[in-house]
This record gives structure tokens, sequence and C-alpha cells, in this order.
């Protein structure tokens, strides 16, 4: 309406684990019996169905969209277009496969992304645990030459002690030997005092006493304990000693067990002193093969229990072997799942990664890395609101390389043979082109139903090892990258389509993923972000500020709403809200939008309902020729207008809404249609009265129904069906331009608004004088039995304001009154005085017109029509109405 062409096709993401999940809950054991390809085709039954039934209530909500034809990320095109995408980063050496810790979800069994992670409270058991020192003492000080010598660590995740290969220390940190009671212990000077508390250590100087500064024995840096040993608390392994630059003095103990299969620092220090890659935990989370590295063959006690449920067995055995010193819990944040919101763990396991530091040439020729390039492109985008280019920016600037695996069937997969001897994948153009080529006619169900030996000729050659025989790769793509690659899919395949597009608009959590992932994907591909604008929406919370939430029942169903107050409801309160924020939703929210509805709606009714004797053709008034009170709210017309346009063009959908309602309670309810309506029901059809003030209402209508079309489709469609016809008008006003300025007002209107600013000052004072007298019962309760003088103050010139005299004989209708009367003499006290005019209100001369119930002295003047005005007299014979006698028993009313 703006006069751009604007297409929108809706899309849904299909693949997924939430889907996947609740088609194994319908399965069930069935599930077990079925090949990959038959639950894959379950999975998209039960996604279609949902696509379907969202689509309906999309298309009820008044959502204009392609809704015939769909974008879905698991039609056979969108497969093709996300495999053929992941090709583009495989073939430019992005992608490489490796062993890596990540999330790991054990409830889904499958790695996780960092945006797939979300962060909630979590109780964890808090251990302070001894390790005892094997190596000599003396090299490290020889203040503790002989003594019976340990290390103390903390950890809130007694599960991966089994897995401990190493103590990490800071080498920048002081460390103290602190003599006890029953041991010499090392730990970090600045947590001395905090751990001799939390482990309850005894004095070795002071029996009975608890241990102090006293009791050091000596002090040394960190780096004195690099290769060092130590004894595993409770297993036959020996632990070395290691440093760290991620080891502080924050809290704990200064000592860091390090397990490299379950933590990224962990892990990086493993790699650094070749520690041995020792692997407890299953795909379920399950502690397996625990007699293995130090077990001694024997199962331990917390064998097949899941990491969470092996903490308590474990501490046990710790209080056994007297390593424990002690053991509380510990609430803090923890990652969790944000599909079944279960606590993740951290899992070294092999998957496939996308390198952000991978070499990447910008423009220009300079030469940058993957991470640098996308920070780049982030600042040639813009961002509503502001932050969330800084936010966006963060997350790039510190994610680790993007795990894109996941080990799950419904996806796409990763489609890349493997050598069956050495396990390079194969990186072929020709080969990954026929592989697009057969999702395009197939979709990704071909992956699972031909081998690979089908796919591949029989020339095929392994480049590293020569060998000749391969096997899939069945993991399948992360779901965000899905997800990302949608400017290929979408923009790049559809002809009335361009790259990169206007604007990508989701809610905030997208910038680590959608808005995330489609930048990553086009910077890489294109060497450019997707999109040139991103807006970011807010959270609807209840009316308390708490977010929805199934547990306490507080969400508001839009398609109940819909039902119930009708679609137009929701769009309405869509719009009243800044959407940039977190807002409210509520029943008695949409009630009060509800009731705003309804004032529009009739106010619509108006308008239509008093033209409907109307033709813009023959019938409209130039703007020169109207009324003044007609022009000035066609003035004001036209600053909605501007006003709604502005708001629009700055997605203020929140201003627009506000600046239609203030218009359509003040300008039209309060003034203009009040002060029109003796005009519209008393003057002769043909009146150029009546006829200016229906060139009014039919713009007004026309602006209105075309102002309003973007936010309530369905009010708007409805109101323009009931228009009056107009030549090579549009069938539908969602095909029709916004109103032009012209068609309002043909220039300037600046003198006629200062001049309506003078009257309306004085029409409050009018309406507030009229109050008074009514109250003090000196005049009637009817204002057209009312007459009202203006006066002028003698502080000021003896004529009248100019604008008053120039306005006068609209005034009666201004101010809803029978007569105004301006009068010259001077005066020194009035019942009002403001702007230096003083008004009066006293009972009108004459007597009462029968039609048009004002009082005027011209009642009886037509002796064709004896008991009405002049006015209505002519109105009388404009319509042909027959002369009539006045009956004898029924004279004129005059005034009381």
């Amino acid at each position: 309406m703006a006069g751009f062409d604007a297409p929108y096709v809706p899309g849904w993401d299909c693949h997924g684990l939430p889907i996947e999940i609740k088609v194994d809950e319908q399965l069930g054991r069935k599930k077990l019996e079925m090949d990959p390809v038959a639950v894959r085709r379950a999975c998209r039954e039960y996604a279609q169905k949902y696509v379907d039934l969202q689509r309906t209530q999309f298309e009820r909500i008044g959502v204009f969209g392609r809704w015939n034809d769909p974008y879905l990320t698991m039609s056979f095109g969108y497969e093709a277009s996300i495999v053929e995408t992941f090709y583009d980063f495989f073939e430019k050496n992005f992608v490489y496969k490796g062993l890596k810790p990540v999330y790991w979800c054990i409830h889904d069994r499958t790695a996780l992304a960092e945006a797939e992670v979300e962060y909630e409270q979590h109780t964890s058991p808090s251990v302070y645990v001894r390790y005892a020192l094997t190596s000599d003492p003396a090299a490290i000080n020889p203040a503790i030459a002989g003594k019976s010598v340990y290390t103390i660590i903390w950890t809130t995740t007694p599960w991966t002690l089994p897995a401990s290969q190493a103590v990490a220390f800071n080498p920048q940190l002081e460390y103290v030997a602190l003599h006890c009671a029953d041991a010499t212990y090392i730990i970090a000077e600045a947590l001395l005092s905090s751990v001799i508390v939390n482990c309850r250590l005894m004095s070795g100087k002071n029996n009975g006493e608890p241990a102090s500064q006293a009791d050091i024995i000596a002090l040394f840096p960190g780096s004195k304990l690099e290769r060092t040993t130590f004894q595993h608390p409770f297993l036959n392994r020996s632990i070395l000693g290691v440093t760290a630059d991620y080891v502080t003095a924050e809290q704990g103990t200064g000592a860091v067990h390090t397990s490299p299969a379950h933590g990224v620092d962990d892990f990086y220090t493993g790699k650094r002193y070749d520690l041995p890659e020792i692997q407890y935990v299953d795909n379920a989370g399950r502690q397996r093969n625990t007699g293995a590295a130090g077990g001694g063959g024997i199962p331990q006690s917390y064998e097949d229990l899941t990491v969470f449920k092996s903490n308590a067995p474990i501490i046990e055995l710790l209080t056994e072997r007297g390593a424990l010193l002690s053991a509380t819990t510990f609430e803090h944040s923890y990652p969790h799942c944000w599909r079944c919101h279960n606590p993740v763990i951290v899992r070294a396991t092999e998957q496939w990664f996308i390198g952000m530091e991978t070499p990447m040439t910008t423009p220009d020729g300079t030469v940058t890395t993957f991470r640098q390039r996308a920070l780049d492109e982030i600042k040639q985008v813009v961002w509503d609101p502001a932050w969330g280019e800084e936010r966006i920016s963060n997350m790039i600037a510190t994610r680790p390389d993007w795990c894109i695996s996941r080990q799950r069937i419904w996806g796409v997969p990763i489609a890349v043979f493997l050598c069956d001897k050495c396990g390079e994948p194969l990186n072929d153009k020709a080969v990954n082109k026929s592989i697009v080529d057969l999702f395009k006619k197939e979709g990704a169900d071909a992956w699972y139903i031909h081998d690979a030996t089908t796919l591949l000729a029989a020339s095929t050659t392994c480049r590293g090892c020569g060998h000749k025989e391969f096997r899939k790769e069945m993991d399948i793509l992360d779901v965000w990258f899905e997800s990302g690659a949608s400017w290929h899919a979408v923009l790049d395949l559809e002809p009335e389509l361009h790259s990169p597009a206007d604007l990508y608009t989701e809610g905030g959590d997208q910038h680590r993923g959608w808005f995330h992932s489609s930048l990553l994907t086009s910077v890489a591909v294109r060497n450019h972000a997707p999109y040139k604008m991103v807006a970011t929406s807010g959270w609807t919370l209840d009316e308390h500020g708490r977010a929805f939430s199934k547990s306490l029942g507080n969400g508001v169903d839009p398609v109940d709403i819909a039902k119930r107050l009708g679609g137009e409801i929701i769009r309405l309160w869509v719009a009243s809200v800044d959407f940039r924020e977190d807002v409210a939703a509520s029943e008695n929210l949409m009630q009060r939008v509800s009731d705003n509805y309804r004032k529009l709606r009739n106010t619509l009714r108006f308008l239509l309902g008093n033209i409907h004797d109307f033709d813009p053709t023959t019938h409209s008034v130039a703007f020169s020729a109207m009324q003044p009170l007609d022009q000035y709210i066609l003035a004001r017309t036209a600053e909605l207008d501007a006003k709604i346009r502005a708001a629009y063009d700055d997605f203020e959908f929140h201003r627009a809404y506000h600046a239609l309602n203030e218009f359509v309670n003040t300008d039209l309810s309060a003034l203009y249609l009040d002060v029109l309506k003796d005009r519209l029901y008393t003057f002769a059809p043909n009146h150029p009265g009546r006829r200016s003030a229906q060139t009014a209402l039919w713009r007004i209508a026309e602006t209105l129904t075309r102002l309003i079309a973007p936010i309530l489709s369905f009010t708007a469609d409805e109101a323009w069906a009931l228009l009056p016809k107009v030549e090579n008008r549009e069938p539908s006003v969602h095909l029709a331009l916004f109103p032009s300025l012209t068609d309002l007002v043909p220039g300037s209107t600046r003198q006629l608004e200062e001049d309506w600013d003078h009257l309306l000052t004085l029409r409050d004072e009018v309406l507030k004088v009229l109050e008074e007298a009514r109250t003090a019962k000196t005049i009637s309760n009817k204002p057209s039995e009312t007459q009202i003088v203006l006066g002028w103050l003698n502080t000021l010139a003896e004529k009248p304001n100019p604008v008053f005299e120039q306005y006068k004989s609209i005034l009666p209708e201004l101010f809803g009154v029978a007569q105004v009367e301006i009068s010259n003499a001077i005066v020194t006290e009035g019942e009002v005085a403001k702007g230096a005019f003083y008004v009066q209100a006293k009972p009108a001369a004459g007597s009462k017109c029968e039609r048009c119930w004002r009082f005027t002295t011209d009642v009886g003047d037509e002796a064709n029509y004896p008991t009405v005005c002049l006015r209505c007299a002519d109105a009388l014979e404009a319509i042909a109405f027959p002369p009539y006698e006045a009956p004898s028993s029924n004279p004129t009313e005059p005034q009381a």
C-alpha cells in the first residue's frame, strides 16, 4: 500500500527433535521394528498435520501470504538447498570432523549447539575432595619434604571424577602448604580462609583449633606444581599436575580436577599434556565399563547409572576411601536442553564442526577469518532495536566452532561418504552435485534408501589411502543450519524475491538462533549478510509480568481470542504494543482492546451510514468551497495520515494505534461528528452545507479504511466494499495505495489550523460556561434553547477578535446552541475570561422549530410550513414535502 511489492512467503521449520520425540511417543516400541524411512514418513505426516493447522490459524487472523505454496524445510527442493549449502561449506574447507567436547542431552541422546542450550536454576552436589601427592614433595618446596601431602579440589559434578586425568593449577597464583592435624594441604593462598571453613581443617600446631595462617609452612607459585603426580581418590590411576590460566581464585581451592572427556578447557589441557582419552559415559548418559582404566576390571558401584544418579554412590565411595572433606549442595545456573528442559552435560564425542577461524577473503582481497567477516557484516546491517548489533556481535566473537551434527533421524543428513578403511571424508564436487540432484527428485529420504555402492561410481577412490569402499555418514545437520539456509532455499530460488532480504524479524532469542545461523551460512557462501535489516520482538507476559506457563495457566490463546472476540482483536492488540519490548497479554487487556475496536467500528459505521446517498463524482465539493469545519477536519485527517505513515515506516505500530485512537475519540467523536449531526440530519439533501459535510466524511472514511488496512485487514476490506463507488477502484483495499495528501488538502493549511486553535479554545470555554449555567439553572438543559454572547475585555482593543467575527456564521453549529451574538460592548468583567474574551450564556430568543428543535426568531415565517424555521422550510420544500397548516392546538413553543 506504500507503493512497494512485498510478497510474503510463509514457511515452516519441519525437521528436528520436538517432532521426532512426539512421533517416538506415538510409535512406542513399534519404532524399533521400523526402518528409518518409515520413521521419517511418520515424522513428515506429523509435521504436515501441524503445518495445515497453523496455516488455517494464520489465515483466520488475516495474515496475507502465499499460503497455498509455503516453503517447508521438509520439501524436496528445500532439503536439496540445505545439502547444497552444506556442500558449499564442505568444498571450501570450512567443515571438519573431530573429537571435541560438546553439550550433550542425555534425554534426547544428541549433541547440542550453543543456541540449543538454556540456563536454568539447578541444585548440584558440592564436594571437596583430596588427592594424595605421589611425587617428591621436596621438589615443590623443601619445607614439605617427607610429609603426607594432598591437594584439594572442589567440584559440583562428582560424576566426572571417574574420568579425572589431571589436577590443574594456575602458574601465576601463589599456593601455600598448610600443615593440618591430619595432613599437609596445597591450597591457593587467596582461597585459604574459605577452604579452611568449608573443609573444617584443623590446625597442626594448636590441637583442637581450626587451621589458620599460622599453619602455613611453605609458599610457592603454581608453576612449581607442574608435572607433579597425585593418586586418584578411588581408582588405581596416577593423576598429573598441570598448569592452566583458566584456574582462578574466585571460588574453590585453586586446584581444578581435569576430565578431558567432560569439559572444554579440560579437553584442550588434555591435548597439551597428551593425556589419555577416557570416556565412561554413553549416549544415554550412563556410566559404562567402569572397571576399565584403573577400576581393576571390576564394575564400580555406579555402573549403569546415569551421570546425575551416579553422584550419590561416587560420594559414598569418596567417603569410604577417606577422600571426601566436605559434601553439601549448591544451587546455581546450569545448562539445560531448550527442547526437553533437562540438564545437559559436556561430553567429548566425534562430531562435525564448522571452523570459525577458517581463512576468508574480503571483497577487496584482504585475508581474514570467517569469524571476522561475520563481525564485519554485522556492522552493515540496520538493527532494531540498536542493541541487537552488540548482542549478536558478542555471540559471534566468543562462540566456539559450530557443532553441526546431530545423532537423530528426522532431518537432512550430513550427506558425506567416509572411507571404510581410513575414515577420510570424500569431498568430490561431482559426487556432491549428484546428491543435490537426487534430493531434488526424491528428498533426503534417498540417503536412507540407497546404499553407498549405488550412489557412487565403481571407480571412486579415497584420496587418502586409495581404498574403494565407502560408508555413509548417518548424522543429521543441526536444524539451525537448515533454517539458516532459508536465504538460499527461498530468496535465491524465488524469481519474485531478491537477496539479501530487506528484513528479518523474530524474537530476541534469535540472535543466537536464526539471525545467527543465517548470518554465518550467508557470509561463508555469499560473503555478505543475508539481510539488510533485523527487527527483534520482545516476549509476551501476563498482566503481572510473568512469562506464560502451562503450570501457571496464565497463557492467552490467540486462537481462542479470535473465536470469541474476533481475529481483528488479536491484530489490534499486536499493533497496540511496542513489539520491541516485553509486552503483557491477558483477557482483561484483550477486552480493553475489543472496546477500542468497537469504538472504531462504530465510527466507520457512522461515516458510511451518512454517505449512503453521496456520489463522489457528482456531489463532491471542492476544498475551497467547503465549510470551515469540514476543511479543518480534513487538515486534521491529513495530519493523521502523515503520523501513521511515518509510524509504519519506522515499524512503530503502537504509535499508529494511539494516533488512530486519539483521532477517533477526540477529533471525530468529541468534536466533528458531534457538531455535524444538525447539518447532516436537518439540511436539504443537496444543500451545499450537507454535501460539504458528506465530502469530508467520504474522504475521512477513504483515508481511515486505507490507513487501518495493514492492522485491521478484515474490517478495512468490509468498509471498502461499502464506500461509494468510484471509477477504476481496486476490488480490495489491500490492492489500493495509501491516500494521497492532495486528496485531503490541496495545499498549506497553516492559517486554517491557527484559526481553529482560537476557535477550539473558545469552544472549550463556551462548553464550560454552559455547564456552569445549567448547574445554576439560569438556562435550559438543552443547548438548542440557549444563546451565547461573546464580548471583548476592555484591557485590549475595542473590536472583537477578528477570527470570531470571520467565523461567526458557524459558531452556533460549533457550540451546538441556538444563537451566538458577538457584542461590541466593552465590559470589565464576565463569567469567564480567557484569551481576552468573555462568554455569557442566556435563554435564546424566539420559538422552537419542531423539526430541528432550535429556538429561532423565524419560526412560522414560511406560511407553507408554519411550525418550522426558515432553514427547515427550505429543506422541506427541497424534498417536495406537502404544505400544511399549523394545528390550532399545537402552537410553536416559546422559550420559557
